[in-house]
């Protein structure tokens, strides 16, 4: 009856995913028990976790690198939208540094805290059930993502936001940060009650890039062949 049931969830995945098609059928031989591969469910599931650990390491690392956010076009992380007036009137007034420093040392605030991301990721990985990986594999080219999003942002956002609190402190960016309010209200007409909180501003800006990073490498490892550097991932996801 099992060997039933998980057949008929193999014969329901998404099979337009190319990358994936070698294995469905393995998935399914495993069902029928006609496999000659040596290619058990327990290889599927270790496959599944180590694309999951290399794409939440690798999209750490990638992010904690300089510049792993300022020069990323998509990520980059610019003034709070509600502090956009006091970037506007701060450059109107000649005090660009001020400003390019105080966006410079966001940036350099999230790269620095993406060092302390990955275990996160690799524990929550760890209590993968068979049941999550099935989901995944009928799941779209980032269904990965999207479950460690599920299982990780209440947990990322409580330990990132002391992080990058204390990353802020270290580039400076909370000193920019105060010297561009206390310019801006020096300004006559400012509206001196902006003052956004930085830090819980920066640890959303920063999870939003680690998952878009983490999607970007789940993608890398379900389509291209070059990113599976394991056996194992050789193994379970060729074609």
């Amino acid at each position: 009856m099992k060997k039933i049931l998980l057949l008929l969830l193999v014969l329901s995945f998404n099979t337009q995913a190319q990358s994936f098609q070698g294995l469905l059928k393995k998935a399914t031989e495993i069902a029928t028990g006609a496999t000659k591969t040596g290619l058990s469910s327990d290889d599927i599931g270790n496959g599944l976790k180590e694309a999951l650990r290399i794409g939440a390491e690798k999209g750490c690392t990638n992010l904690a690198k300089p510049d792993g956010f300022f020069k990323n076009a998509a990520l980059k992380i610019l003034m709070p939208p509600e502090a956009a007036k006091v970037e506007s009137t701060l450059r109107s007034v000649g005090l660009n540094q001020l400003a390019d420093d105080l966006i410079l040392s966001m940036n350099r605030a999230a790269e620095d805290a993406s060092n302390t991301a990955a275990p996160i990721f690799v524990n929550a990985i760890k209590q993968m059930t068979i049941t999550d990986g099935l989901t995944i594999l009928r799941g779209d080219e980032t269904a990965a993502t999207s479950y460690l999003r599920s299982k990780t942002t209440d947990n990322l956002k409580s330990t990132f936001n002391p992080i990058v609190k204390t990353s802020l402190d270290k580039v400076k960016a909370t000193q920019y940060w105060e010297k561009a309010i206390t310019a801006y209200n020096a300004i006559p007409f400012s509206n001196k009650k902006i003052n956004p909180d930085l830090s819980a501003y920066v640890t959303e800006k920063a999870m939003e890039g680690i998952y878009s990073e983490i999607a970007k490498q789940e993608k890398d490892i379900r389509a291209n062949p070059m990113a599976r550097t394991s056996e194992l991932l050789k193994k379970v996801f060729e074609r």
